[in-house]
């Protein structure tokens, strides 16, 4: 007996409404100002950003991730002045933007590092982000890591004025957790992108069912630090336990047999194992480097069988599947 066939409402992607296709992968913009201080931002940083951007956007992506923290708002302002130099390319991308996190000292001296869904912060944090990227609305606006202080109902006061006065198209959360996406979806706030950790290293999302309720709600998945801050690509840095643990170590190996016999790299092994899900994730990729943003895009045309994906499964683990 043959399957049912899905319905177009059963496929459909949450951001497929949006003018512009989002691609496979998406472009991270924290890197862009390289630094957390604003002030060493120089003219060589700024040509840096620029070309990178640029880079990015003939190589294929569409979708570029920023949020309001990334060097205090200084990312998002590069990004704008490219835009400003060439204003027809915002017809090209989708724009999306965090906000949320509040750091020490502002607007006070005794004010902590914190976390902030008032529905006043959230609109003047969007407002912030439109000005300083010079355009008059994000695509898709995220929570970026939960306020144990928000509630999803102010919350939804906020996304329904940032939407009826076409500031945001759609809104979506970073960090979350399984009960948290589904109090705000029970709110009347419709979540649809999901940010968070995802790669052969930080693997839970898979079995602790944050994907199957991205499947089921229709989100889309985006993984920051897909290939675990360099470790899964060509930029080992051993800063981390597991990348001096006998499991990271067999990971590599494997990856490695992986990458000969499907003709890739250890990035395209990485990027390859988070499109295989049929969640749909989209890695959001960080790098400056003009050669690793185009070899990203080309990644995501790499096709894992399922055995490879299961070969590079039980090596993450450690171990067999149970």
């Amino acid at each position: 007996m043959e399957p049912p066939a899905l319905s177009q409402d059963q496929r459909r992607n949450p951001l497929d409404q949006l003018p512009v296709p989002p691609g496979k992968l998406a472009y991270g913009c924290w890197r862009l100002a390289g630094t957390w201080n604003a002030a060493a931002i120089d003219d060589e940083r700024r040509k840096q950003a620029e070309t990178a951007v640029m880079t990015a956007i003939d190589a294929g992506f569409t979708v570029f991730d920023h949020a309001d923290i990334y060097c205090d708002g200084e990312a998002e302002q590069l990004f704008g002045d490219t835009l400003k130099k060439q204003p027809s390319l915002r017809e090209k991308i989708i724009l999306a933007s965090k906000c949320g996190i509040r750091f020490a000292g502002k607007p006070d001296p005794q004010s902590p590092y914190r976390y902030d869904f008032s529905k006043d912060h959230i609109i003047r944090s969007c407002e912030g982000s439109l000005k300083r990227l010079g355009t008059d609305h994000l695509d898709i606006l995220m929570l970026h890591r939960p306020d144990f202080l928000g509630h999803p109902y102010e919350v939804a006061e906020a996304v329904v004025y940032l939407q009826s006065r076409g500031m945001i198209r759609l809104f979506g959360a970073s960090n979350f957790s399984l009960s948290q996406i589904e109090m705000y979806h029970r709110a009347g706030v419709k979540i649809a992108v999901h940010q968070i950790e995802i790669s052969l290293v930080a693997h839970q999302a898979v079995s602790d069912g944050r994907l199957d309720q991205c499947i089921q709600h229709h989100i889309t998945p985006m993984a920051w630090s897909p290939l675990s801050r360099g470790f899964l690509g060509d930029g080992l840095r051993p800063d981390f336990e597991h990348q001096t643990s006998e499991t990271g170590s067999s990971l590599l190996e494997t990856m490695d047999e992986i990458a000969g016999e499907i003709d890739t790299n250890r990035s395209g092994v990485a990027l390859a194992w988070l499109l295989k899900h049929p969640a749909g994730i989209m890695p959001v990729i960080g790098s400056i480097h003009p050669e690793r943003i185009r070899k990203a895009m080309q990644a995501s045309r790499i096709e894992l069988s399922r055995d490879h994906w299961y070969r590079l499964t039980e090596a993450a683990l450690g171990s067999r599947l149970p």
